[in-house]
Parts: C-alpha cells; sequence; structure tokens
C-alpha cells in the first residue's frame, strides 16, 4: 500500500496551490499526491470562470484573503518560476464597478468603509462622478457606484492553475489522474483515500478540494456539509460601438459584463426556484441571456444595444448554502481530513491564501500568516454564519 504524507483530492487551482505551499515550505519535509479525476480539466471551474479578483467583498477575512492574492498574482513570475520559465496569467489589472440605486446605498457605503480601512484601494463614486468617469454609462436610476482604481481586475484562471501545478511538480510533489471513491476513516482519524478501482492509498492528512465532488467525498467519511452544486454560465459578444475603460461592471441586478480581449463577456446568477442543483449538466440556455442579460446590459450602457453574441460555455460552482463562505479546515471528529470546499465562485482568487492556509493547518496544526479560523466548518455545527453580502 502506498503511503503519503498529505493526499490532495483535486488537482484544480485550490488543490494544486495547496500542494505548492507545502513543497516550498522549508518546515516541511513530506511526500505529497495529488489526486486529479480529469487532467483535461475540461470542466472544472479553474477552466471555465470568469477567472477574476476583486477587494470589493462584505466580510473582512474575505478583503484580507484577496488583498493577499493581488500581491501574489503580481509577483506570480517570480513565485512560480520554474527553469527561468515565467508564467504571465495576463492579468488586467482594470478593477471592478458596484453600482448601487437607492435601496443598496447604505450596504454600499458600508461594504466601502470596511473595504478601505483594511487597504484596498477602491473610490466611492456620487452619480455625477460616475457620469464623468465613464461616460458611457446610464446612470439616471443609480445612487452611488464603487470603482477598484488599483488591486482588482481579472486574468487566466487556467494559466493560473497550471502554473501552480507546474512548480509543485517540479518541487516533488507526485500527481496522478484517479477519481477517489472515499475516505478511510478508522478511530477517529482519516487513515487515506480508497479509489474508485479499490485500490487504498495511506495518508496522514487528506485534503478535499474536489470542488463540485466535495460533499459526496466528505460523506464518504462519514460528515454532511452544506454544499450545492449550481451551473453558470458566461456568454460572450462584440459592441458595434466602442467602449474605452470598461471595467467588471455589477449592475444593481447582480448582473456583470467586462471586457475580454477584443470583446466582451457577462453573465448572470438566478436566485431560488431558477437556480436548481445540477449534475452533468453544461448545456447554454440562450433564453438567459436574450431575456435577462443583454436587456440589463443594454439598459445600463447604451451601447450594448448593437452587439453580435459571440460563444457561450457553461461551468459548475460549488455553494456553500450556508452563508455564501468557503468551509475551510476540519472537523473535529477527523482533525486530519482538511476541508476546502464551497467557494461560491471565489475559489480562483482565493487560492494563493486558502492554499498556504491549509499547508499551514498540515505543518503547523494553526494558522501562522492570515488568521482563517473563522471560515472553519465547524461554524455550521455552531449555527454561526459568516455573511458574504457581494456574491457575483
Amino acid at each position: 500500500m502506498a503511503h503519503y504524507d498529505v493526499v490532495i483530492v483535486g488537482g484544480a487551482v485550490t488543490g494544486s496551490s495547496a500542494a505548492y505551499h507545502l513543497a516550498v515550505n522549508p518546515d516541511f519535509s513530506g511526500k505529497v499526491l495529488v489526486l486529479e479525476k480529469d487532467p483535461s480539466y475540461r470542466k472544472c471551474a479553474s477552466a471555465l470562470s470568469a477567472a477574476s479578483i476583486r477587494q470589493q467583498f462584505s466580510t473582512a477575512v474575505n478583503i484580507k484573503i484577496s488583498l493577499h492574492g493581488i500581491e501574489f498574482i503580481r509577483n506570480i513570475g517570480d513565485l512560480l518560476e520554474v527553469d527561468g520559465d515565467r508564467p504571465d496569467i495576463g492579468f488586467h489589472e482594470d478593477g471592478y464597478l458596484f453600482l448601487a440605486t437607492e435601496a443598496g446605498r447604505e450596504t454600499l457605503v458600508e461594504n466601502h468603509r470596511l473595504q478601505v480601512e483594511l487597504g484596498a484601494d477602491i473610490a466611492f463614486l456620487e452619480p455625477d462622478a460616475l457620469a464623468a468617469t465613464f461616460p458611457w454609462l446610464s446612470v439616471e436610476d443609480l445612487s452611488a457606484g464603487c470603482y477598484g482604481r488599483s488591486g482588482e481586475g481579472w486574468f487566466d484562471g487556467y494559466g493560473m492553475m497550471q502554473a501552480f501545478r507546474r512548480k509543485a511538480r517540479s518541487l516533488g510533489v507526485d500527481y496522478r489522474p484517479a477519481r477517489a471513491a472515499s475516505i478511510e476513516v478508522e478511530g477517529g482519524k482519516a487513515t487515506g483515500v480508497r479509489l474508485e478501482d479499490g485500490e487504498m492509498i495511506s495518508a496522514g492528512t487528506v485534503i478535499n478540494a474536489s470542488g463540485a465532488d466535495g460533499r459526496k467525498l466528505t460523506a464518504t467519511a462519514g460528515i454532511d456539509i452544506p454544499i450545492e452544486v449550481k451551473k453558470r454560465m458566461i456568454f460572450t459578444f462584440k459592441a458595434e460601438d466602442r467602449i474605452e475603460r470598461c471595467p467588471l461592471l455589477i449592475d444593481p441586478n447582480g448582473t456583470y459584463v467586462r471586457g475580454d480581449s477584443d470583446g466582451f463577456i457577462c453573465g448572470w446568477a438566478p436566485s431560488g426556484e431558477d437556480d436548481p442543483e445540477v449534475e452533468d449538466d453544461f448545456d447554454v440556455d440562450w433564453t438567459l441571456f436574450e431575456d435577462h442579460i443583454w436587456p440589463t446590459i443594454a439598459t445600463r450602457v447604451p451601447a450594448f444595444e448593437r452587439i453580435k453574441p459571440g460563444a457561450a460555455w457553461a461551468g459548475y460552482y460549488d455553494m456553500c448554502a450556508h452563508d455564501d463562505n468557503v468551509l475551510l479546515g476540519a472537523m473535529p471528529e477527523l482533525p486530519n481530513f482538511l476541508l476546502a470546499n464551497g467557494f461560491s465562485g471565489h475559489g480562483l482568487q482565493q487560492a494563493p491564501a486558502v492554499g498556504r492556509g491549509l499547508s499551514e493547518l498540515v505543518v503547523y496544526g494553526g494558522y501562522r500568516s492570515l488568521d482563517l479560523s473563522e471560515l472553519s466548518p465547524v461554524r455550521i455545527r455552531d449555527g454561526r454564519q459568516v455573511r458574504e453580502k457581494n456574491i457575483v
């Protein structure tokens, strides 16, 4: 039976970040194995998401996580260089623009106050300032907007994932294409991972970074976590009229649009009955674009009335139904089984801090850099929420 000090289930951006941070930690000398069911990564969220980063969250812990993330992204060429090859993930530091009507103004004010206190570079703009800064924007119904002047933007998420993966492998981490069937438990500890073909791999610590499979895998260890798998769709288009300096714009109804190469991408997350759980469903529903997204963005940006739709795709988000924040760390009954599930669309931007945090839990038994303990899954049992208001 093969044995590893750490077995990570899920080799996308979170799992590969954890593997890298373990391998680069001078206080860790163990063996690490990453199990990835689909080494092509065609259907993983890391490859299919809008791949962006922001500090405009409503909770301090998420703001701090992304402040670390932006510094990591800015220095990724140095940090993840392998044999002189410096990864370039095409970071566009063009900002987020959250918009609010009068009904959402106070929330925007409160969020902005916290963001600035923690060091984020966010401008609070009244309607006149919005119109002056973004002359193509319709502001008639708006009360205010918040714009990330620096530290926010978008990047190549697949490229970031592969950079973590390549660096981890160069540092001695083993990757294996295999599907984990269950977490084996004995005497109040996770003893390893059983593969789909029946093979058992022994482990000192197991990390569940398996994305959409997170709840099912955790259940095999006797623990239920409130993770729901939702489908999100991204639509592309080109505009007939030129738009200058388009940040990632979030309309008050939650619809977003941003620049992308020579065009734009956009999307929207439905709610309630219109947002059911899914399984093996990557079909694109164009009525979502035609009935909701396009009318919204064309009203907000009149130049988008004349567009040419392009490609579209669908992917999965593992959503935390408890409070829209990741479940990070262990439950008391299995202290060597670490969870990193339910990122609710924030996985790519949180991967640098979360991967570092997971490595610290393994090596030191606690956080040494950024304290992420309030995201512990124990909060489910305690009935405590870390409610994130800014979900896009």
